[in-house]
């Protein structure tokens, strides 16, 4: 029972997939343990509130009935008009309704490295589920579960605005609106005129909003009612920031309060350690908690043991997807670490920036087709992305996993030319 390198090439929509379908193949889905996949499936009810709490805390700040730095913070670099739309009331009960996130297998378990709200791959997760379970796979979350979970977000039909920005992502979403049927479609986001539909899919990052003429006027409609648009308009949940936030000492009073405990715990399990980057010298008697380090300066100057660190652009910014902003501090020079390190603090006031604690990907063994069809035991190591979908009733469920599986030498997963891409199965 498995899928040939051929068959799988064949069997590609004529129109493509992401980058073409120019990943590497395997002949069986990737194997996960039956806890691994008990608590994927399970996970998406709490990474929902999670976002809900993001949401609030965010909304509470800004109307000061908390410290007001977390809403300062998070608007910084962001346009007013955005600003004052997100805290608009109209705006407060909208959530992102797809939401992915990245999870690097380890040999503890997990690492949540990032939580994406306008994900790439629903298409092309979608086609995998499908091509494998047609081959009689058992595959998590079903043959049609990302296409059924997809449509749950625009049940009567509606337009799918994808920006020139993300085009390559454009062949896999037609080819779902293909499968979702004649009330679905992809349109140019460039080319959208208000009054086409008033039911939407946000296929562009809000960093990218002068490129999209009808930005403004989509998110003020969204605000007043007038029409459905998904993910919302609301940038600071697109900021990787939160999951250095959650370990703030600040805010660990207000964590405890807002989210209930056993989600809290679940989340914390699994998001690394992180903090905000913030010029602003600590007092004598302090020091950043966790890695002991008095100042940046302290951390920039770690030898490449300590620097088990990565380093990220929080969003808002066309180097915050796709891994471009992402450095590893014990796979860079010391010079070079110092240095970025440094412009992340000079670039703080308009540009976020945050540090995680690294999670080292277990190594797994998985065949791989070479290019003359052969079969060759691959050792690599492995990014899981869970898609789960929130329906317009509220109900988060889960619907499908997409694995990357990368060659060992590589610390960064995500998907190269070099990557494996295939759906998961329970053992």
């Amino acid at each position: 029972m498995q899928l040939s390198l051929e068959d799988l090439r064949q069997r590609l929509p004529s129109g493509g997939l992401f980058g073409g379908g120019s990943w590497r193949w395997s002949p069986q889905p990737l194997v996960l343990t039956k806890a691994q996949a008990r608590f994927i499936k399970s996970l998406g009810h709490p990474l929902a509130r999670f976002q809900q709490t993001c949401d609030s805390m965010y909304r509470r700040s800004a109307a000061g009935s908390i410290d007001s730095w977390l809403a300062e913070l998070l608007d910084e670099g962001k346009p007013s008009w955005l600003v004052d739309l997100q805290r608009e009331q109209g705006s407060a009960e909208y959530f992102p309704q797809v939401i992915r996130p990245d999870l690097i297998l380890t040999d503890k378990g997990f690492a949540l490295t990032e939580l994406d709200s306008v994900p790439g791959g629903i298409g092309t997760t979608a086609w995998l589920s499908r091509i494998y379970s047609e081959v009689g796979y058992d595959v998590l979350g079903g043959s049609e579960g990302m296409i059924e979970g997809f449509r749950g977000l625009l049940p009567k039909g509606g337009q799918i605005l994808v920006s020139d920005e993300a085009a390559d992502y454009r062949p896999e979403m037609q080819w779902l609106c293909e499968q979702l049927g004649a009330n679905y479609e992809v349109v140019a986001a460039e080319q959208f005129q208000m009054g086409d539909s008033d039911q939407l899919y946000r296929f562009f990052e809000l960093f990218d909003w002068e490129s999209i003429p009808e930005s403004r006027h989509l998110a003020e409609a969204a605000a007043e009612g007038k029409i459905h648009i998904t993910p919302p308009f609301k940038a600071h949940l697109e900021d990787k920031l939160w999951l250095a936030l959650l370990w703030s000492p600040a805010l660990r009073r207000i964590w405890s309060e807002s989210l209930r405990g056993n989600h809290l715990k679940r989340i914390q399990d699994i998001v690394p350690f992180g903090w905000v980057l913030d010029p602003t010298p600590l007092p004598p008697h302090a020091a950043l908690p966790q890695i002991e380090a008095h100042s940046w300066q302290e951390v920039a100057a770690f030898s490449q043991k300590q620097r088990q660190l990565v380093l990220k652009i929080s969003g808002f910014h066309e180097t915050a997807w796709g891994s471009r902003g992402v450095f590893i501090g014990h796979d860079m020079p010391q010079k070079q670490w110092a240095e970025q390190i440094q412009q992340a603090l000079e670039q703080s006031n308009e540009q976020p920036w945050l540090m995680q604690e690294f999670e080292e990907g277990k190594l797994v063994e998985h065949p791989v087709y070479r290019e003359d069809g052969s079969i060759e035991m691959m050792k690599g190591r492995v990014r899981l992305c869970p898609y789960y979908f929130t329906d317009q009733k509220g109900k988060t469920e889960f619907a499908g996993c997409l694995a990357t599986l990368v060659p060992a030498d590589k610390k960064k997963i995500h998907g190269m030319s070099e990557g494996v891409l295939m759906p998961c199965v329970v053992e």
